[in-house]
């Protein structure tokens, strides 16, 4: 048998790359397609947000995730099924999670963005989450790029820890760890406290030049050492009024501007070239010679400094002044270059606040509105119940006083045939006025029999009068009580709905407070949401208390009503049986 050739068929090496390519791209054009929820991280490098002036590439980006920006309930506890992508949705980004923490809803990861064009509004990274089968897919060592030769972000407090691909293992660390720094965990150095790192990695070559970017929060205006390197070669240390300054060998470059003592300011400092940068909060405040040979030996961070250290990095070249401002300004907590938009729930043009309050309320908030809830049900049940009984109880009186007024004198006497029938009409079932009625013909007519038995007249002593009456009052205090009975629901429902509710806010308000301090993150996003789903436990407790207000004071004025015309009839039923039946 002949088999035919195609002579437009491939060799087997290009088919080969072919199927290859193919097994990697199908993935890729699928791979934000899995999880369920997603947000747009958008880049606003334009004159309304924080300008660039060029290009940043391989910025290592943190991501501040708090319940503002991102609903915890929907990711799983440890946040292994986070991912982030590139602007088009399906290029995964390289990233490593540095806290995520579902309890307090406090995230922070580190993301490698390929690259930050100036000047726009429309660039942008996609944050996924939602994907139960999802494994933790982070790579600290490859988050940052390999210019970084050292990476300190203090987010474990058992260790000194270098997130860089070199993964050095500090010789001495004898720093405290401090929980509220600007990103997360940070450094306490305390004057004689100190990091030292050594590895055959720690080379530095004047050509290529080096970046120093870290947060700091000197305690005071004095001097104290932020990095040495190669035995003091080089240094970068703050001098007595704050003030950074830049040593090489015999030449020396300072800041115009003196660091603040107790506040977080990011500091960078940039070299290559015999020439030196330095930078505050990604403005340059520095720039001069300083000339340098190549480095290599030990790195020593923080000797002789005295306050807060986080998010150290040494890189072996130097960065664009573009870079460093990005840099800083990514980093900082209120920053109006990397935002949150809408997500994917912006396509449909609604956005659903109720669905966002809900979702940050926290597990005392819930406690809190499943007990309001249950008053409210009590409550609702009360005041079904009372309408429904006062109604009746209004209507069957009106329908007795009636006949009462029209027939009297019949009703009044028990051998009366009129009588007999009221008794068994149902229509007077529910009346408080008949119920009445009904005692006292009782007493009168155990009074006549007991006379008939003795063969006297039938009539009514003003002795028999009183305990007619005190028996008349007894059944009115009975019929009090029954219409009465309940309402005591209603009134801890008014004065007790919004003190839960208070108590449901408060407590949330502390929870949300302390969220924010340990994470460092103090936004108008990452508060404003917290506040506003514990302000939910308070509109909870008035939700409660309004309506049962209400009913309460209504429900008081028909009860008010029916006692008083209970009360008239009593007297009015003992004047006629006086009158008619008196000696």
């Amino acid at each position: 048998m002949t088999h035919y050739t195609s002579p437009f068929r491939l060799p087997l090496a290009l088919r080969a790359a072919l199927a290859l390519a193919f097994c990697l791209v199908l993935p890729l054009a699928h791979a934000g397609e899995e999880f369920k929820h997603g947000k747009k991280l958008v880049f606003d490098t334009t004159q309304s947000g924080n300008k660039l002036d060029a290009p940043v590439s391989q910025l290592p980006l943190l991501v501040r995730l708090h319940s503002g920006n991102f609903t915890f309930s929907e990711a799983k506890p440890d946040g292994s099924d986070l991912r982030f992508f590139a602007g088009d949705g399906k290029t995964p980004l390289k990233y490593s999670i540095e806290k995520f923490d579902a309890t307090n809803e406090i995230g922070l990861a580190w993301v490698q963005v390929p690259k930050i064009n100036p000047d726009l509004k429309t660039e942008s990274i996609w944050v996924r989450w939602g994907k139960e089968d999802a494994a933790t897919a982070q790579d600290s060592k490859a988050t940052f790029d390999a210019s970084h030769l050292l990476v300190l972000n203090f987010d474990t407090p058992e260790a000194v820890k270098d997130s860089s691909a070199n993964a050095l293992v500090p010789k001495e660390a004898s720093t405290k760890p401090l929980e509220n720094g600007p990103i997360g965990g940070a450094a306490s150095l305390d004057g004689r406290s100190r990091i030292l790192l050594q590895g055959p990695a720690l080379q530095l070559k004047a050509t290529d030049g080096f970046t120093l970017s870290a947060w700091v929060n000197p305690a005071a205006a004095e001097k104290g050492g932020l990095m040495a390197v190669a035995n003091g070669a080089l240094r970068i240390d703050l001098d007595a009024s704050g003030a950074v300054v830049v040593t090489a060998g015999k030449a020396s470059l300072k800041s115009s501007v003196a660091l603040k003592p107790g506040v977080w300011q990011h500091v960078g400092v940039s070299a290559a070239a015999g020439k030196a940068q330095i930078y505050v909060d990604g403005v340059q405040v520095g720039d001069g010679a300083l000339s340098w040979s190549d480095l290599a030996g030990d790195v020593l961070v923080g000797e002789g400094f005295r306050g807060g250290l986080d998010a150290l990095t040494l890189s072996n070249i130097a960065r664009a002044p573009a870079y460093m401002l990005a840099l800083a300004y990514t980093q900082m907590a209120d920053s109006a270059m990397v935002g949150f938009d809408d997500g994917e729930a912006a396509a449909s043009g609604e956005i659903n606040y109720f669905a966002i309050l809900l979702g940050a309320v926290t597990i005392d908030g819930w406690v809190v509105i499943g007990i309001l809830g249950v008053m409210a049900v009590v409550s609702i049940w009360v005041m079904i119940d009372k309408t429904r009984t006062l109604s009746r109880a209004e209507k069957a009186n009106a329908a007795f006083l009636e006949l009462f007024k029209n027939q009297s004198q019949a009703l009044l006497n028990p051998a009366n045939a009129q009588y007999q029938a009221a008794q068994l009409n149902s229509a007077f079932k529910h009346s408080s006025i008949y119920t009445l009625y009904a005692v006292g013909m009782h007493e009168v007519e155990q009074r006549f029999q007991a006379q008939k038995a003795a063969g006297r007249e039938p009539h009514i002593t003003a002795a028999a009068l009183e305990s007619i009456r005190a028996a008349l009052d007894a059944s009115i205090v009975r019929a009090g009580q029954k219409f009465n009975s309940g309402i005591v629901l209603l009134t801890i429902a008014i004065s007790g709905g919004p003190f839960l509710g208070l108590l449901g806010t408060v407590v949330g308000v502390m929870i949300t407070f302390a969220a924010i301090a340990a994470a460092g993150d103090v936004n108008v996003n990452a508060i404003a949401p917290g506040i506003a789903a514990a302000l939910v436990a308070t509109v909870a407790g008035l939700a409660v208390a309004i309506p049962a207000l209400f009913a309460y004071n209504w429900f008081a004025i028909k009860i008010k009503n029916i006692a008083a015309d209970t009360t008239v009839f009593a007297d009015e039923f003992l004047t006629k049986s006086a009158e008619l039946h008196g000696q």
